[in-house]
């Protein structure tokens, strides 16, 4: 689903009623007509003017702050499909669960088809973390909402204000729960390094402190399977939300494939 083809930012429009715009035919920002919405008053058909006007330059500048602003939490999946290609899919690895007494160990990083590693004590610094969000438009995660971004702001002292879709909750909302690993293996996702949990991680990082530099390449290995699987992970989720949302017979259509 494309930004455009969404009025949920306005106030006074609600799922059903974007819904029954869609049905009559109103399917993006420039089909408005307040003759062809059926139970839009004039008040609300007021608002969506307004908004059509200013989002459509918002758009057209890339700007995906003003809509993850404007979209409710629980919609803003739909930023991704325009913002796909700007977006930064990140992990981190710690050696606990404590940002105060633990410490971040490895950042990966995928945006733009490549993927970049940040290793403590090699190159790992709020500058070096800053710059990758900073050309960033979206930040793609799992669980980084509660974890990775707070810890990177305790842990390096920097702040986290990119747009983010984390998308443990879109995954929730097409019931899909529990941790990214089990989802992975629900969806067939595979993975191209070793079979290691969250415990063998810190054990790595551990071990690679005592010298040994191979426990390092299979803990970076992990992590950039991470980054690199949220991206086949938000296409197949932004795709089924869409066929969920959009009415079987409406020709919304998405250019994200089906799982």
């Amino acid at each position: 689903m494309r930004i455009r083809n969404s009025f949920i930012p306005v106030r006074g429009v609600g799922a059903t009623t974007e819904r029954r715009m869609w049905e009559n035919g109103i399917r993006e920002w420039a089909e408005f007509r307040v003759d062809r919405a059926p139970g839009v008053g004039a008040t609300t058909a007021s608002r969506i003017e307004s908004f059509v006007d200013e989002a459509s330059e918002r758009l057209d500048d890339g700007d995906a702050r003003f809509f993850d602003e404007r979209f409710p939490s629980g919609e803003r999946w739909r930023l991704y499909e325009d913002f796909r290609d700007g977006a930064c899919f990140f992990d981190i690895e710690t050696t606990g669960l404590s940002p105060e007494r633990d410490r971040v160990t490895t950042v990966s990083f995928h945006r733009d088809g490549e993927t970049t590693t940040l290793v403590q004590g090699e190159d790992l610094s709020a500058e070096a973390v800053r710059a990758q969000f900073d050309a960033a438009d979206l930040l793609v995660t799992f669980n980084g909402a509660r974890f990775d971004v707070p810890f990177l702001e305790t842990s390096l002292g920097t702040d986290v204000d990119t747009p983010h879709l984390d998308l443990m909750y879109p995954c929730k909302k097409i019931g899909l729960s529990g941790g990214l690993k089990p989802i992975e293996k629900e969806l067939g996702i595979a993975r191209d390094g070793p079979e290691i949990t969250g415990h063998d991680a810190v054990r790595l990082w551990h071990e690679y402190e005592r010298g040994d530099e191979r426990a390092l390449e299979r803990l970076v290995s992990y992590n950039r399977d991470d980054t690199v699987n949220l991206r086949t992970l938000a296409d197949i989720v932004a795709g089924r939300l869409h066929r969920e949302t959009v009415p079987d017979d409406d020709p919304i259509g998405t250019s994200l494939g089906a799982d």
